[in-house]
């Protein structure tokens, strides 16, 4: 592919055509099937932007670079190809370090491409404007990063790029790209040989056969096996071999948060409403995309038995032994493995009394859990919104669903279904809050289907100014606010002074008026009933909306599932923290 020339042809025996930086770099990333960036403009990257619409590609525009570069890493996560983020220099860079580094956290293939000053004023340290060596900070918190210092190679650092996020372990890539490259004027002849096609990004990595047979001798023997589905498996869109395997065996599984949906949480292998159950009894365990970090409390006792055997499916033979020890390795990509997994399925079969003892307990949690959400409190509490928002749903398995807060994110969670692999995005392993807009955003653009974000109130804060996003580019996306007025909770008292405790915001907030003031439709709603119809009206509609909930302000949890990891000693005080809602 050429490089895009910036004047016309010309004639005969007359100067060759030039080009420049910002049209190689679109060149090359169009080379390799990049069809969306998201981004915030600004110097010295606005043209970047301007050139990319004009060849074609689409570019979002966000307010917040953090936002852009989450909306980027959920593309990487939809798509299995990295997703783009464009920034401006130093403050804009910073702001989309955050994504990149939460990108690479969760194992989302990303790439942020930020302008940076001038390189030989930088490293004198001279005062340039938005002097900061972007390079150096963006190092230990990414995969990789590299810097273009010539026109000429420019094709080459989009390649790398795309090759190192893409590969073994995915994760987040940097490239730095000076204002003074991006202007350049080269020949366009020569520019022409920069852009390269990625051949095969992520090739399959096929296990070894002994280590196949290890694992399989091992489930083979197993009294109470369990399969943990994480977010892994879902990335690795080997859908249909991974049920294949689970429902030739019969092995219960435990999908983690946004592995729901790889099989329908309705499935009757699924053990969600028996977590606590099963990893505590489990036996023998199969870790297929999940590692065994703080979200599974790192493989030990109290939260699994001490005799429990791991066997774990990673491409990166690094992660293997970083907590409880490994039994039997599987190093390779997930659809290899559970390929070759399959092929030996025949000797696998749990035992039908573990699975009564897990279906009994399934049962008997789920009659807690209509209990729950039966109740008709007023004023309206999490359960009862989550209720109305699970019957809506139900009927519209096409919807995405997008994740955060504390109780919000740890409640939804149990209560709402997926039926669909890689339609529930969250805050995934770091727990970071923020994440709720761009994903949205991203799962609208890269799925085309309805978004429901839901949303606590405080999460929501912290890229609420995207609404205008979502009403600029007419983005089906509906956000529910589960406003119950605070951090955790909004009752909080300050005994000193008239200021608000520091977990209390504004119960009586507006949060509908302000998508209605960029032209979206705003609900306000406190009762269930009230909010189903409004889920269902604006659903059909196909339009941006927001949903704003009057939640009771003393429902929810200091740090919802999480209070064990406040020290002691800062947690609300009992009279004003309610009792730990347990996963079962």
């Amino acid at each position: 592919m050429n490089a895009t020339p910036l004047i016309d042809e010309p004639a005969p025996g007359t100067a060759s055509t030039v080009t420049d930086g910002c049209h190689v770099l679109v060149d090359a990333l169009k080379l390799n099937g990049v069809e969306t960036i998201y981004g915030v403009v600004g110097i010295p990257i606005t043209d970047v932007a301007r050139v990319a619409q004009a060849e074609g590609l689409r570019y979002i525009g966000f307010r917040h670079e953090s936002d852009a570069g989450h909306a980027a890493a959920a593309a990487g996560f939809l798509t299995k190809r990295p997703g783009f983020c464009l920034t401006v220099s130093a403050p804009g860079f910073l702001n989309g370090l955050v994504a990149l580094a939460n990108a690479t956290t969760n194992c989302f293939p990303m790439v942020q491409i930020s302008g940076s000053s001038e390189r030989h004023i930088v490293d004198l340290q001279r005062g340039d404007y938005e002097e900061m060596d972007q390079l150096a900070a963006a190092k230990p918190f990414a995969k990789a990063a590299f810097r273009v210092n010539r026109v000429a190679d420019i094709g080459l650092a989009v390649a790398r790029a795309i090759r190192v996020a893409s590969s073994g372990r995915p994760g987040g890539v940097y490239l730095d790209i000076p204002a003074a490259v991006l202007g350049e004027v080269v020949d366009a002849d020569v520019a022409a040989v920069s852009p390269r096609t990625v051949v095969d990004a992520a090739p399959e990595q096929f296990p070894s056969p002994a280590a196949v047979d290890r694992a399989v001798s091992l489930l083979a023997g197993a009294e109470r096996p369990l399969v943990v589905l994480g977010k892994g498996a879902a990335y690795a869109q080997a859908d249909n071999t991974i049920r294949a395997f689970l429902e030739s065996t019969g092995l219960p599984f435990l999908p983690m948060s946004m592995a729901k949906g790889l099989l329908p949480d309705t499935h009757p292998q699924s053990v969600a409403a028996a977590r606590s159950m099963a990893l505590r009894n489990a036996d023998v365990v199969l870790l297929v995309g999940a590692r065994l970090n703080w979200l599974l409390g790192h493989g030990e006792p109290p939260q699994w038995s001490p005799d429990v055997k791991f066997i774990q499916i990673d491409i990166d033979p690094g992660e293997l032994d970083s907590n409880a020890p490994i039994a039997a390795p599987l190093v390779g990509d997930i659809g290899s493995v559970m390929a070759a997994l399959t092929e030996r399925s025949q000797r696998i079969d749990a035992p039908a009394r573990w699975r009564g003892q897990l279906a009994e307990r399934k049962a008997r949690n789920a009659e807690t859990m209509a209990k729950r959400l039966a109740a008709d409190a007023q004023p309206m509490r999490f359960y009862g919104a989550l209720r109305a928002i699970r019957e809506v749903l139900h009927d519209r398995p096409d919807v995405y669903v997008v994740n955060e807060g504390a109780n919000a994110l740890d409640l939804t969670r149990n209560v709402i279904d997926m039926a669909r692999p890689r339609h529930r995005l969250d805050s995934g392993t770091w727990g970071v809050m923020g994440i709720g807009m761009g994903y949205a955003i991203a799962a609208a653009v890269e799925g085309g289907g309805p978004v429901v974000a839901i949303e606590g109130d405080s999460a929501f804060g912290f890229s609420a100014m995207e609404l205008e996003t979502i009403c600029r580019y007419r983005l089906p996306v509906v956000v529910v606010v589960l406003n119950n007025g605070g951090v955790y909770r909004g009752d909080g008292q300050n005994p000193a002074s008239a200021d608000p405790s520091p977990t209390t915001l504004m119960p009586a907030a507006r949060h509908d008026r302000l998508i209605e003031a960029f032209g979206g439709t705003g609900y306000h709603v406190a009762t269930p009933a009230e909010l189903g119809a409004a889920l269902t009206e604006a659903l059909a509609s196909g339009r941006p909306a927001l949903i704003d909930c009057v939640i009771d302000p003393a429902d929810g949890t200091e740090s919802g599932h999480l209070t064990h990891l406040n020290p002691t000693g800062v947690t609300a005080p009992p009279e004003l923290s309610s009792a730990p809602i347990t996963k079962e």
